[in-house]
């Protein structure tokens, strides 16, 4: 279930970040859906809204997926994410599924990528 619940996520994800939100809940999303971002509304709705205003707010920005992790029913997306102006960022989302395969719950964490940094290692 863990390699099918890790092509999910990222097609889930994929799909509402291209703009179609809808989609993504209708194809991937079980009977509930518990969000933990403090800027998103709890359920499927808040997340509809919240992809739909982004894809109107910034259409050209891009996603790449970098690794995608998964353990028991959770799974991991580390993402590069390219905003307008080339604002950088790495981001972190976990999802649970539920025991139908479908996503039920959401949790994530951004941080832009710096300029520069202390170090020479990537945020990758």
């Amino acid at each position: 279930m863990s390699e099918t619940n890790k092509k999910n996520a990222i097609a889930f994800y994929r799909t509402a970040y291209e703009g179609n939100p809808r989609l993504a809940v209708e194809n991937y999303v079980g009977s509930g859906y518990i969000q933990h971002n403090p800027d998103v509304e709890n359920g499927t709705e808040g997340f509809i809204y919240y992809f739909e205003r982004m894809k109107k707010e910034y259409p050209d920005k891009t996603i790449e997926f970098v690794r995608c992790i998964s353990e028991d029913d959770l799974v991991a997306l580390h993402t590069h994410q390219i905003w307008p102006d080339n604002d950088e960022y790495v981001t972190m989302d976990f999802y649970r599924f539920d025991d139908n395969g479908k996503i039920c719950e959401h949790w994530d964490a951004i941080q832009r990528i710096p300029e520069k940094s202390k170090n020479p290692n990537t945020m990758y």
